[in-house]
């Protein structure tokens, strides 16, 4: 029986888009991983800034953003546009040929706009199909998806969704055909004990330790949906999950997700 084609999934965000340098490094790994590739990028922090620039207040809940119409309008632009072109015009110019998409370009990530419950979420969308044969046909052609943060609901309306959950459902979608590795690459060197301290890094996570962390408000805010994700993952197919920043993630350092530790 043929090996599946490894394919790494990297997931950027956070400080890491707002340094120049770091963010250089971190796509120069990008380019050199060995076989088919997919970037998926968020931008809040630089979305934030805009927000706060026209005088909307960004609003968070659990880490998870509050995505009115004018939030809506501001992501958009920045994570479908600003962003997602400045990296594909980045990765070009290290030889790397990338294809910058959103949701709705070829209905890569079709969602629909998250029911109002305990909390209103706005034009938020949650993921109910990735279009996995325009990804592998895109991979076949050896381009490097260049993905955002924004879906569609294949009626219209575009809709903010996790960059996390973003990775995590591409990587579970395309498991089954690839050996899929997924990376979050952040501005910490993986999953930290004491936030403070980058020399506490906890070198391997399971579900049981997970949810003592969680309790004892460790881990929190916004490291909890990259969490759930991420162990959602290793139940769907994915073979490697691991978090941390560009040296921890290179170095084999960072924070391997598992199902248990024997």
């Amino acid at each position: 029986m043929k090996s599946p084609v490894a394919l790494t999934i990297l997931k950027i965000g956070g400080n890491v888009l707002a340094d120049a340098d770091q963010l250089h490094q971190t796509l120069a790994l990008f380019t050199r991983l060995a076989g088919p590739a997919i970037l998926v990028h968020g931008g809040g922090r630089r979305a934030d800034e805009l927000l706060a620039a026209l005088g909307h207040k960004a609003q968070m809940v659990n880490g998870r953003r509050l995505t009115d119409a004018p939030t809506l309008e501001v992501v958009t632009m920045v994570y479908a546009g600003l962003l997602n072109k400045q990296l594909v015009a980045l990765l070009q110019a290290q030889g790397c040929n990338a294809l910058g998409v959103s949701g709705a370009d070829g209905n890569l990530l079709r969602a629909h706009q998250r029911p109002v419950q305990d909390i209103d979420y706005g034009f938020a969308g949650d993921i109910d199909a990735v279009n996995v044969p325009a990804f592998q046909a895109l991979l076949g052609a050896r381009f490097a998806p260049v993905c955002c943060a924004i879906t569609h609901d294949g009626a219209g309306q575009l809709l903010n969704t996790n960059a996390d959950t973003i990775a995590a459902s591409i990587a579970t979608a395309l498991a089954p055909h690839y050996a899929v590795a997924l990376w979050y690459c952040f501005e910490k060197p993986g999953v930290l004990l004491d936030i403070n301290d980058d020399q506490s890094v906890i070198p391997v996570l399971d579900p049981a330790r997970y949810a003592e962390l969680k309790s004892q408000g460790v881990i929190h805010s916004g490291m909890l949906p990259k969490l759930d994700n991420a162990f959602a993952t290793l139940q769907q197919g994915v073979q490697e999950v691991q978090l941390g920043n560009l040296a921890s993630l290179t170095r084999q350092k960072a924070t391997r997700i598992i199902f248990s530790i024997d």
